[in-house]
């Protein structure tokens, strides 16, 4: 099993050491992970007669698979930076309590999707806007996707708690081996056994099921683990599922509250460009997911960094990490944006070949990313709060683009300014959530700070080397 100098390094290794060891792994662990949705809508985009219907279908399912994802961080985030601050709090068996009750609840709540998914897959994409055009292509996705749901919360949930265990590169390895495997069947199963859109699902459920096998193994077998999976920390715990949900509150909610920006945005993209408009919505998602992704492999790796500090009170450290992966963060999403302005036909020229959905997609990008520069402001604030525990606070950053200010630009200025009042409001939502988020995580810095001062650091002393 591994030692303590795993975890304990947290707390004496200089920051940009730790971010890189950290971010590195978790960075190409997202960038390839983004691979499973990107290379599926690459390849759905070029099917034959169909790609233009059939993205549009799969930017339907958005919604859905959002939530889906809410889910899996609510789960995922929750455990894992639970498992960081019992770490820093020198609580090794509570950390494997939280990893136990989160495998629980991931079964459970994927037993519940998967019946309820395919039992009212109609009814659910018509809620979500689906046209009977795109029914087919949609239910067709999604079918597949509510089955192997245990599969994607098992990959993608349990493996934010490898990196709380001091392992980020076998979190890496993770999203490599599920995106890898991806890419090799998409086109076996869209082009070569000609299942479409289907085979596309089929192939992701696949790879996923090959991810959290990887997980699992490491949690029950592998001698580089912390804390072990075991039958008798799955045993529900109120109090520890009760922490868990309220940590992973926040993202489960941005997610939750993205399904429904998707949901109105495609409504007004389809009353004022039709379904083309949505497909391009799609497209210009998928791009931004590109560019964002690098934001969420940084943030996962600062998020142990942080929680595990702020469990110890070393609360410079913290500062400095949150500090440190702001500007990092800056500067990648400053250059995504130059690209993004100048070469935008490069990038949507991957998912389609269709003239006018090309050119829809070309002036919508332009305006709905504007704002890319501040984004990571708003980012790295609602990280920090998830990663030190403060719920609260990491809701009210992580809901303030997605409900305060975005679903109401949604439905305000398409009525004056038709399909470009849709593109403006992504950078008008953004310029006032960065512009909260600023004051509420300025303030936040100066307490730390003024804590800095104060603060006694807990020692090593006591530390729980067994674990039952």
């Amino acid at each position: 099993m591994a030692t303590q100098q795993q975890t304990s390094d947290l707390g004496t290794d200089s920051i940009g050491r730790l971010l890189i060891k950290f971010s590195i792994p978790a960075i190409i662990g997202m960038v390839v992970n983004m691979l499973y949705n990107v290379v599926d809508r690459i390849y759905i985009g070029n099917i034959p007669d169909v790609g233009g219907l059939a993205i549009t279908g799969v930017g339907i399912t958005m919604p859905i698979t959002q939530i889906i994802t809410g889910i899996g961080m609510l789960i995922g985030i929750g455990t894992s930076a639970s498992i960081s601050i019992a770490f820093g709090q020198k609580k090794r068996k509570e950390a494997q309590k939280y990893l136990g009750n989160g495998f629980t609840s991931i079964i459970m709540v994927s037993i519940a999707i998967a019946l309820l998914g395919n039992l009212f897959v109609n009814p659910i994409l018509r809620v979500f806007g689906a046209s009977d055009a795109t029914v087919p292509y949609a239910a067709a996705y999604m079918r597949p996707l509510f089955i192997g749901t245990i599969c994607n919360l098992c990959a993608f949930g349990l493996n934010h708690s490898i990196s709380s265990d001091s392992n980020p590169k076998v979190s890496m390895y993770t999203m490599m081996i599920g995106a890898a495997i991806n890419i090799i069947l998409d086109p076996i199963f869209i082009f070569g056994l000609r299942m479409g859109i289907a085979g596309a699902a089929y192939a992701t459920v696949i790879s996923q099921f090959a991810a959290s096998c990887w997980v699992i193994n490491y949690f029950t077998r592998s001698k580089k683990s912390t804390i072990k999976l075991t039958l008798a920390d799955m045993k529900i715990d109120l109090r520890i599922i009760k922490n868990i949900v309220m940590i992973g509150l926040a993202p489960f909610c941005m997610q939750v509250a993205s399904s429904i920006v998707t949901v109105i945005s495609n409504r007004a993209l389809m009353t004022h460009g039709g379904d083309l408009a949505i497909g391009a919505m799609a497209i210009i998602t998928s791009i931004s997911t590109i560019f964002i992704m690098p934001i969420f492999g940084l943030n996962q790796g600062a998020q142990p960094i942080m929680g595990y500090n702020f469990g110890a009170k070393q609360y410079t450290r913290v500062r400095q990490t949150y500090l440190y992966s702001l500007a990092i963060c800056t500067a990648i999403l400053v250059v995504s944006f130059l690209f993004i302005q100048l070469f935008p036909h490069i990038a949507v020229g991957m998912f389609n070949n269709d003239p006018e959905l090309t050119d829809i997609t070309v002036s919508g990008i332009r305006i709905f990313l504007l704002s890319m520069p501040l984004i990571g402001i708003q980012m790295t604030a609602s990280n920090y709060y998830q990663a030190v525990g403060k719920v609260k606070k990491a809701m009210i950053i992580s809901l303030t683009r997605q409900v305060i200010f975005l679903i109401p630009s949604f439905i305000i200025l398409p009525k004056f300014f038709g399909l470009k009042g849709v593109w403006y409001a992504g950078p008008i939502a953004d310029l006032l959530a960065v512009t909260l988020s600023g004051i509420i995580i300025f303030k936040e810095m100066k307490h730390l700070k003024q804590l800095e001062s104060k603060a006694r650091p807990i020692g090593y002393e006591g530390y729980e080397e067994n674990v039952a």
